[in-house]
């Protein structure tokens, strides 16, 4: 099976590149920057003629588009910037999908919902309190032209693992390796998600692509949980001073994006449709200490 990664130098594009290439798929990572080393070639997702050229070349079987701009606040500085990569990159690639009749998986966020009452399922409407959550819903929509058997939407929430990508530390990595120096910090008390570990995420995604599974679907962890608790929990699971973590709430933080207060989703979709299930917190703590163990 010929396999196009978008984004694949991101957490989540790297870890899927390495396991999709341990199954013996036949991959081809790509990047808005070509890596040194030749693993990843440069594709611009938001200049249509290269995305063409590209699809044309490879006619991939499968096109998993994980590339966006996902700094949260940045998309709220640059909204030009953040059009061109998330929605008109989606629009190119979906073109570029639909002329090869290549099945694509999309990967969104659970920041198109407002956050209003978490724990949401696939069909609750999306209504997205900052810009980078609106151009994942309008790429989302752009996917939903493709024919209903021709796709999948995959949200995750809260994307971490064992090593750093793209140049940034994951909130996991952060608080594993500040606690480690003895760092006192600070984590927000007023915030829900349901973390996804990259390896699991990487993991369900490639048995979508291997089966075609099509629609939408929350794929991300199975534990719903406030963010100090998703940080006690890491220090709990590494052996480290929870008492170094300290309360805050969202106020304190200038952020210039809104974040959406319980953004968690519901995974029932995936546990009943994937032989590849969503791991509860316990569970994904204990794969990311195995990953990080020497």
């Amino acid at each position: 099976m010929k396999l196009l990664i978008t984004g694949a130098s991101g957490l989540y594009g790297s870890k899927l590149t390495q396991l999709a290439l341990d199954r013996g798929f036949e991959v081809y990572p790509s990047d808005i920057q070509s890596r040194p080393d030749g693993n990843e070639f440069k594709l611009d997702v938001s200049d249509k003629t290269q995305v063409d050229d590209v699809f044309q070349n490879i006619k991939p079987d499968v096109v998993i588009h994980a590339a966006s701009l996902t700094d949260v606040d940045k998309c709220e500085f640059n909204k030009a910037l953040s059009w061109q990569v998330t929605v008109d990159g989606t629009k190119h690639i979906v073109n570029a999908a639909r002329e090869t009749e290549s099945f694509l998986i999309y990967i969104s966020t659970d920041y198109v919902f407002s956050g209003e009452k978490g724990h949401y399922v696939e069909s609750d409407s999306p209504e997205p309190v900052n810009y980078y959550g609106l151009t994942k819903l309008l790429a989302e929509e752009i996917v939903q032209t493709l024919p209903e058997t021709d796709f999948c939407i995959a949200r995750p929430s809260v994307i971490y693992g064992a090593t750093p990508a793209a140049g940034k530390v994951n909130f996991a990595l952060w608080l594993i390796h500040s606690l480690r120096r003895g760092d006192h910090i600070k984590v927000v008390t007023d915030q829900w998600n349901t973390p996804t570990l990259n390896t699991s995420l990487a993991e369900m995604t490639l048995e979508v692509a291997e089966r075609r599974v099509s629609g939408i679907y929350h794929l991300c962890g199975a534990t719903r949980v406030s963010r100090i608790e998703f940080a006690r929990q890491i220090a709990a699971a590494f052996d480290l001073d929870k008492s170094l973590i300290g309360k805050t709430s969202s106020e304190h933080f200038n952020w210039p994006a809104k974040r959406p207060e319980d953004s968690s989703l519901d995974t029932s979709r995936a546990k009943r449709t994937l032989k590849c299930k969503p791991l509860s917190l316990t569970t994904a703590l204990e794969q990311l200490k195995h990953e990080l163990s020497p």
